[in-house]
């Protein structure tokens, strides 16, 4: 394993790297096309990480996470529409899904009252709102079950290819 960087102010992908018990040498051979002098440059803010790299450390250090911290922090489009998806437990996914869910049937009749027309009158606006915030959650709760089915996989825990067979039979 390589040594740690002293540093206070480590860049998540110098973290992820060194988490994954790689020095650069071995991460840069991982990476196949990232050299060892750029992900230095990289890891310490010099060059700018470009999507194509961020995929290679996720898969190499085994951090799908790092997808979703780079679209919602670096990306100028993810981070106007991305939400940062911090990684949970299972149970922790599914008992916020199971609020979420309890607390949007209490609102599915004003949600119908509300569209039934095509339009949000300035009356509606606020439940609306409220009722979008309760949807933005459950969305929210979705990706981070995304996300720990990736890491999952990608840690060994579920095979993945009995999940993509399972997926297309439906």
């Amino acid at each position: 394993m390589g040594r740690r960087s002293g540093r206070e102010d480590r860049s998540i992908y110098l973290q992820c790297r060194e988490e994954a018990g790689m020095t650069r040498a071995q991460a840069s051979e991982a990476l196949e096309f990232i050299s060892e002098s750029r992900l230095e440059k990289i890891e310490t803010g010099k060059t700018p990480a470009q999507p194509e790299d961020i995929l290679a450390m996720a898969r190499a250090y085994r951090r799908p996470d790092l997808c979703n911290q780079y679209c919602a922090h670096t990306c100028p489009i993810g981070v106007k529409t991305v939400p940062e998806v911090k990684p949970r437990g299972l149970s922790q996914i599914v008992l916020g899904m199971l609020a979420n869910l309890n607390a949007l049937e209490k609102e599915k009749e004003r949600l119908i009252e509300i569209t039934e027309d095509e339009r949000i009158s300035d009356d509606e606006l606020s439940d609306f709102v409220r009722i979008q915030s309760e949807l933005d959650r459950i969305a929210l709760t979705v990706e981070s079950l995304r996300l720990w089915v990736n890491q999952t996989i990608a840690q060994g825990g579920l095979d993945e290819e009995k999940l993509d067979h399972l997926r297309e039979k439906g």
